[in-house]
């Protein structure tokens, strides 16, 4: 069946084909470097948004697996890891980077048929991305001292990780990478909802032939992630996920020693000024917020335009929003796939019939939604107030609120206006301009002229309750060092 957007354009299907690998039925603990029923006998399933079928059943971790999986961690660090030979260790990691490579299609598909993303998302960026982590941080392996220059360099010890469902490999590559580099072993646990694709990473390592224990990945929902953090011989924690929780873990680590970085909620503003090649940032506050489902921290989901130029911004961004096609995430054609989970389509529905309740101004494009899975049109709001919920709040979602703008200081008082503080964006043609609001936007990564643009090699964090701490770059190498 074509697919068809709201511009009268017929598309042939384009599937992605599944063919070239097969699920298991039941994925169970990785601990060890061996696969390991729970204890307690318990398993979840995990479904494709798309379409709500299972896909798989997942073992879900109590307190004695933790445990077990810390131990062999702590087992791993003491008699191999820490005492190989830093290049060694690099040739590890430089091993997983390569086999990802050469996985990285079955990679793709499981990322789109487990969280709903669209294949060319998962395809050109995600898989990409998260190999060259490895990569990256792989060079670094036998570096260390010269990344952090007349300081003595040690490794912590065994690395708690937490990692979310908008990217599951690519968060666990950030926070996998440099702990190995640094001579940690780790205890990961992806998110319920996303753990095909950490699942598949362990098979990798197996494949690596990486020393066991060095990297164990448990599955299960927020007790698993509970027992890692407060786990006593844990050395560090490091989480991705909602500012709630974070604050949860914050308390949690409170006086125990343990290191701790969190990258947490945002509601990232784009501003446009009038000096702006306007077809260039219609397209980047598309791919900010409406690509990805809105489904990223960093997603512009608040846009201040300069008044001169609203209402052409506007309906520009309308006609761009027509051509959108939503549909099977495993459609090359698909531009926006299906929201994670029934409960995060809750949730953007609740922030929805907010904004109208507001009194702010609705516009959905009219695309055809299919008739299973979980589905939200791409949407906007204009004539937003600053102090409305859906102008403050993160919603996950692929929901746009629009403010205008006369200076640049009424810019710069409204995008810094909300608790957030991770990510901005700058479109104008005067340099000026842009290293003007640079020093003083409150966010720990802003764009010019482009937006949601990653590399290994650069730092990601935020401020305010988007969290403490940076990962990528070198920066990311020193939340997993004891530097003296």
């Amino acid at each position: 069946m074509a697919r068809k957007n709201t511009i009268d354009w017929q598309l042939a299907p384009a599937p992605e084909s599944t063919d070239h690998f097969k699920l298991k039925e039941q994925y169970e603990l990785f601990i060890n470097g061996k696969w390991q029923k729970p204890k307690s006998g318990k398993y979840f399933d995990t479904i494709n948004p798309a379409n709500e079928q299972k896909l798989a059943r997942i073992a879900e971790a109590g307190e004695a697996d933790v445990d077990a999986a810390v131990k062999a961690a702590r087992k791993a660090y003491d008699t191999v890891w820490s005492r190989m030979p830093a290049a060694e260790r690099g040739k590890y990691i430089y091993r997983i980077a390569r086999l990802l490579q050469e996985k990285a299609r079955q990679f793709a598909v499981v990322e789109s048929m487990d969280g709903g993303k669209p294949i060319r998302e998962s395809r050109d960026f995600d898989i990409p991305v998260a190999a060259a982590h490895f990569f990256y941080y792989a060079g670094w392996a036998d570096k260390l001292a010269y990344a952090f220059p007349g300081k003595s360099v040690a490794p912590l010890g065994v690395a708690g990780q937490i990692v979310p469902w908008n990217f599951p490999l690519l968060m666990a590559a950030w926070k996998i990478a440099p702990a190995l580099a640094c001579g940690n072993t780790v205890v990961l646990k992806p998110a319920e909802t996303t753990p095909l694709t950490a699942l598949l990473l362990a098979e990798l390592i197996q494949e690596a032939e990486l020393p066991d224990g060095v990297v164990n990945i448990v599955t299960g929902a927020g007790a698993t992630g509970a027992a890692i953090v407060n786990h006593p011989d844990i050395n560090k924690i490091a989480f991705t996920g909602s500012t709630a929780v974070g604050k949860l873990i914050q308390r949690a680590t409170a006086g125990t020693g343990k290191k701790l970085t969190l990258e947490l909620g945002g509601k990232a503003p784009n501003i446009i000024f009038a000096d702006a090649t306007i077809d260039q940032a219609v397209e980047g506050i598309i791919n900010g917020i409406y690509f990805n489902q809105g489904h990223v921290c960093c997603a512009g989901s608040r846009l201040y335009v300069e008044e001169s130029v609203h209402d052409e911004v506007v309906r520009k961004l309308k006609h761009r929003m027509k051509s959108l096609v939503v549909g099977d995430p495993l459609d090359k054609n698909t531009d926006i796939g299906a929201i994670n989970s029934k409960e995060q389509l809750g949730t953007i529905n609740k922030y929805i019939k907010l904004g109208q309740q507001e009194g702010a101004d609705m516009y959905q494009s009219a695309c055809d939604l299919p008739g299973k899975g979980f589905w939200c049109r791409p949407t906007l709001f204009t004539n937003v107030a600053q102090s409305a919920r859906i102008t403050q709040e993160e919603i996950f979602g692929p929901v746009l609120a629009i403010q205008t703008f006369r200076t640049m200081e009424e810019a710069l008082q409204k995008a810094n206006n909300t608790p957030y503080g991770l990510s901005a964006g700058v479109w104008t043609d005067k340099g000026s301009k842009i290293f003007n609001l640079t020093t003083k936007l409150r966010a720990g990564v802003v764009w010019a002229n482009t937006f949601n643009k990653f590399d290994p090699t650069s730092p990601f964090g935020g401020y305010k309750e988007s969290g403490y701490g940076r990962e990528g770059g070198v920066h990311g190498l020193g939340a997993y060092l004891n530097l003296n």
